[in-house]
């Protein structure tokens, strides 16, 4: 089992950046593929959106189109952490962002087992 703890959310600029942090607990932090979602506020019934995901070395990971070369997933084991360097924001990336542990490098939030408990990320026009 692991916990994970989101921070590094905040409010930003149109063009800006934001790096989020997760913070996992558990000594088997390293065996887990892990993912970003977000879920806007408009969308709170909907599932929640993919937005990157990393698998347990960091050598393969996968991006949702609309965040494609502008998002980037990383991961440090020796630190239980994983990232998520956002640039270039925009308006529509306002959203609460999540991170999430699974056992596979999957894109649907129904296929992951443990969840943080979110950071606002807001991002002015």
């Amino acid at each position: 089992q692991v916990q994970l703890v989101e921070s590094g959310g905040g409010l930003v600029q149109a063009g800006g950046s934001l790096r989020l942090s997760c913070a996992a607990s558990g000594r088997t932090f390293s065996t887990y593929a892990m993912g970003w979602f977000r879920q806007a506020p408009e969308a709170p019934g909907k599932e929640r959106e993919f937005v990157a995901a990393i698998n347990w070395s960091g050598s393969s990971t996968r991006y949702a189109d609309a965040v494609q070369g502008r998002f980037t997933i990383s991961r440090d084991n020796a630190k239980n952490t994983v990232y998520l360097q956002m640039n270039s924001l925009k308006p529509e990336d306002t959203a609460v962002y999540y991170c999430a542990a699974n056992f596979g490098l999957r894109v649907t939030a129904t296929a992951y087992d443990y969840w943080g408990q979110g950071t606002q990320v807001t991002v002015s026009s």
